[in-house]
């Protein structure tokens, strides 16, 4: 099959994704956006703390944005890529192959979630994980935190801006002497037992059921999850960098060690919030720009030399 040819292929189409194809089609780029309609933030309602945007439904900002960039000749292409090859040859499971000058990953991040009876089916609307995006929601109500991953106790100091009546859920987690203090110092009620399941009645959680039987009533809990990038098996088989966390190292406008290559939004941070995404997005399309803009000028100089 021929490969259609594109100076951008965006690999993702949230906010990032699509905020830099917006970017790019503006600049007169030839962009294909490839998504699998699967964004990270499906579960929840609404999205917090978007200036203009405060409130609105996800999917909605979704739609929004892929009308407009629409508006400029970008490609939206409902498919999954299947693998990347040299040259940024993009293979789609669908079957079509992709041709790309310059290439843009933002398929965002996998929540790993404790398997908790009740944890899943709650995720996004009474189980939180980011108080910025749902404290103000929760605010002043009985609140818990579930002691999971490495960090749970400063998430759980961190929820106690938004209630004075937050309890940290010991559950697994291994609770030093120092955090235990600080959660002390700070009103956070230390609960100790393996947590069993969330208590959910009328569609609404209600509480913490421990192992031993003890319910804590509560209106939300919180948990901070681990976090897995989309895009793993991709940016590493294009040779980028990761950390040690297996996320990709960029430099600050999403440049990564792979030339021609970009990340942008939850690939890269798991803890950027929508608008934050966004602007990375942006910037990522600028200097995307910037660098066929140098490519065209080479390819000019070198065609009448």
């Amino acid at each position: 099959m021929d490969a259609a040819s594109y100076d951008v292929v965006v690999v993702g189409g949230g906010a990032a994704g699509l905020s830099a194809a917006l970017v790019l089609g503006r600049a007169r780029r030839r962009v294909a956006v490839v998504d699998a309609g699967h964004p990270r933030n499906a579960p929840a309602a609404h999205m917090q703390g978007f200036l203009s945007r405060d409130g609105m439904p996800p999917a909605d900002l979704l739609a929004a944005g892929r009308a407009e960039v629409t508006g400029y000749d970008v490609e939206l292409v409902d498919d999954q890529v299947a693998a990347i090859e040299p040259g940024l040859t993009v293979r789609l499971i669908g079957g079509a192959v992709l041709q790309a000058r310059r290439l843009l990953v933002a398929t965002g991040v996998s929540d790993e979630l404790p398997d908790i009876p009740g944890v899943r089916e709650r995720w996004g609307k009474d189980l939180l994980h980011c108080p910025y995006c749902h404290g103000w929601e929760v605010r002043d109500q009985p609140l818990g935190v579930l002691g999971t991953v490495a960090g749970s106790t400063q998430h759980a100091l961190l929820v106690r801006q938004w209630s004075d009546d937050v309890m940290f859920f010991v559950h697994t987690y291994e609770l030093a002497p120092a955090e235990r203090v600080q959660l002390e110092a700070r009103g956070v009620q230390v609960v100790e037992g393996e947590v069993g399941r969330l208590v959910v009645e009328a569609d609404r959680l209600t509480g913490v059921e421990l192992v031993d039987g003890r319910v804590i009533e509560r209106n939300a809990v919180f948990v901070r999850p681990g976090n897995v990038p989309h895009a793993d098996g991709l940016l590493s088989g294009l040779g980028c960098d990761l950390n040690e966390t297996g996320f990709v190292i960029v430099d600050a406008t999403g440049r990564t060690s792979t030339p021609g290559v970009w990340a942008a939004g939850n690939v890269v941070d798991p803890r950027a919030q929508v608008i934050t995404a966004a602007g990375a997005g942006s910037a990522a399309a600028i200097a995307i720009n910037a660098d066929l803009v140098q490519d065209d000028v080479e390819r000019a100089v070198a065609a009448t030399g």
